[in-house]
């Protein structure tokens, strides 16, 4: 019997997956018709243009090109910031039986009452605020049915097309294309596994209190409420790090929240087995209570100790606008085969920083696109940085432009709630990986 239902679970498998199939070649050819009659936008755009069509899986890849300078060309990597990750909501009563599937039991027996209204509706996921049968408030990330079949179509897809063009391409192999695929591969995957992201979410929990740091917190997980595709978490009540006249009515000091903030991003690339790998304000919240709210932990990042050490100082440097120091510790994180001028490489990153400063009075905080704006503003910087270090020879690892951007994004909140004061040189400031965590009180 067993075998039998495995059998009808591989026929299953099998058929949805010559049907993703036939979608995306679908796909390809209503692109290549267009093409043909004359809607021919540059390659880059048509490229983004057609995974945003393809869904999900190539919504992902183009989030992987967008952060990837060292990796890929830049006009790809510039396009690929329009890549957005919203989708359409999946109608409630398709959600409810997702959730019920997985808890095995209804809904109502686990929440006094759910919104069907999604909070956030993502490529692989929607978001839902509710309040558990105990009173908590909370929120509920439901993946969408089918997501991980497609993922895996796809992916096994591309993953035989870039061996196929390794063997008949040979210089593309050398761009590592078939590995590329398996490292997006294992981090979508991660991404659909909630389990995985309840227990980063328990990380940082875990090492927040071995360093005694009560002036952060990541949401509680309620894990009678959670399962691999379904995760409830503690709903958080604040305001992003963008929002400096709300902060201002919660806190007297926005400095020592942001003190708070970076002291325990800086610490946890050290001493957590993860670091948060997407800092942007919708992820990072000033609380009613004036503690700092971490939450999104689908996106974490690991360090190497040998990149650690010129990261370090390549942080050091920025926040004492230290340009040659900056340059230096760019040659120690990159790959060069080349002897690499280093007074040349400092100008051209001060040049990069001047036109940098110039461009932040121009932007309005109160629009309601601010966070929008700022996040294609840090790309655009992260693309920049890299885009200097190439040319002078220096090939940065992944992990590289995965850390700098977090740096971009604190450099904004920096700019916007420490205007007048030079925070890189506060004493409550720790940011070697000697120093631990000091709290601040």
């Amino acid at each position: 019997m067993a075998s039998d239902t495995s059998g009808f679970n591989r026929l299953v498998a099998g058929v949805k997956g010559a049907l993703r199939i036939a979608q995306t070649t679908r796909v390809l050819a209503q692109t290549g018709i267009e093409w043909l009659k004359g809607d021919r936008p540059p390659t880059p755009k048509l490229l983004r243009q057609t995974f945003e069509r393809l869904g999900t899986t190539y919504i992902k890849l183009g989030q992987f090109i967008a952060s990837s300078p060292s990796i890929f060309p830049d006009s790809y990597v510039e396009e690929f910031q329009l890549c957005l990750d919203r989708t359409t909501p999946i109608p409630f009563h398709i959600m409810k039986r997702v959730m019920e599937k997985e808890m095995g039991k209804s809904l109502e027996t686990i929440f006094a009452e759910i919104d069907p209204v999604p909070l956030a509706s993502a490529s692989i996921a929607q978001v839902y605020a509710a309040k558990l049968v105990t009173g908590e408030d909370v929120v509920v990330k439901v993946q969408k049915p089918g997501v991980e079949d497609v993922l895996l179509t796809d992916l096994n897809f591309l993953f035989v097309g870039a061996k196929v063009l390794e063997y008949f391409v040979p210089n593309l192999s050398m761009a590592s294309l078939s590995a590329i695929v398996e490292e997006i591969q294992k981090g979508m995957l991660a991404e659909c596994d909630f389990y995985q992201e309840a227990a980063n979410i328990e990380a940082f929990q875990k090492f927040l209190r071995e360093t005694g740091n009560d002036q952060a917190v990541a949401p509680k997980v309620f894990k009678q409420a959670s399962t691999m595709r379904v995760l409830t978490m503690e709903r958080f009540y604040g305001v992003p790090f963008t929002d400096l006249e709300s902060i201002q009515h919660i806190v007297e000091d926005p400095e020592a929240v942001l003190i708070t903030a970076m002291n325990t991003w800086f610490a946890s690339l050290m001493f957590c087995d993860s670091f948060h790998a997407d800092v942007h304000a919708g992820n990072l919240l000033v609380l009613r209570d004036g503690r700092v709210g971490f939450i999104d932990f689908g996106i974490v990042g690991r360090i190497r100790p040998q990149t650690w050490e010129s990261m370090s100082k390549f942080i050091w440097a920025i926040g004492q606008n230290n340009y040659p120091e900056m340059a230096e510790a760019m040659v120690g994180i990159g790959m060069t085969d080349q002897e690499v001028d280093v007074k040349r490489l400092t100008r051209d990153i001060e040049n990069l920083y001047s036109s940098m400063d110039k461009m932040m009075p121009d932007m309005d905080i109160h629009n309601p696109d601010f966070v929008s704006i700022n996040e294609h503003e840090v790309n655009r910087v992260m693309m920049d940085l890299v885009g200097v270090g190439k040319r002078h020879g220096i090939h940065f690892p992944r992990e590289f432009a995965l850390l700098l951007k977090q740096l971009l994004y604190f450099d904004r909140y920096v700019r916007l709630l420490a205007i007048d004061a030079n925070i890189y040189m506060d004493d409550r400031l720790n940011i070697t990986p000697e120093m631990g965590w000091t709290s601040i009180h």
